[in-house]
């Protein structure tokens, strides 16, 4: 059996999917980390959900469980440095602006400002979500990501994670 731990890493450098070694440091690991830990937050944010069994809970997290996969693919995308079958194309933006415009709808208003994060546990934590995913956005970005879609999609997903948050 394969041991979990491979010392690999010690001295600061990492593989790539393709096997090349680059420094934990480089752009395309940054980028990769930050989608990571954005998967992890909106798994966060999924568990509050289903544990406080919150009102509309399955179309709330359809949007988010489709996030999880694409956010996967863009990170092979990064990793890789070739472009992924699966990764966001310009339905999965479509459906998120459609998500974005229900949530709208429901709250019966649109964009009105910016507010300051927290008012529930899951509202902050959509916020944490929203905020990583800017930050994997830019990190995506410096990275030279080369899906044509990756970008426009991560910064749709911090719209629907701001809408939501509104909601929640």
């Amino acid at each position: 059996m394969a041991k979990l731990y491979t010392r690999g890493g010690d001295k600061g450098r990492t593989s790539l999917a393709d096997g090349t070694r680059t420094d934990k440091s480089a752009p395309r690991i940054e980028a990769v980390g930050a989608l990571d830990e954005l998967n992890s937050h909106i798994g966060l944010l999924l568990a509050e959900l289903r544990e406080r069994a919150a009102d509309g809970c399955d179309g709330i997290a359809a949007p988010l469980r489709r996030a999880q996969h694409l956010l996967f693919a863009v990170g092979a995308d990064v990793a890789c440095a070739k472009t992924i079958e699966n990764a966001p194309n310009g339905d999965d933006i479509k459906d998120l602006e459609n998500a974005i415009d229900r949530l709208d709808a429901e709250r019966g208003a649109s964009f009105g400002g910016f507010v300051l994060p927290g008012g529930s546990v899951l509202a902050a934590q959509c916020h944490v979500c929203r905020t990583v995913c800017r930050r994997a956005e830019r990190r995506v970005c410096a990275a030279g990501c080369r899906g044509p879609f990756a970008l426009p999609y991560l910064n749709r997903l911090s719209d629907y994670l701001y809408a939501l948050a509104l909601v929640l």
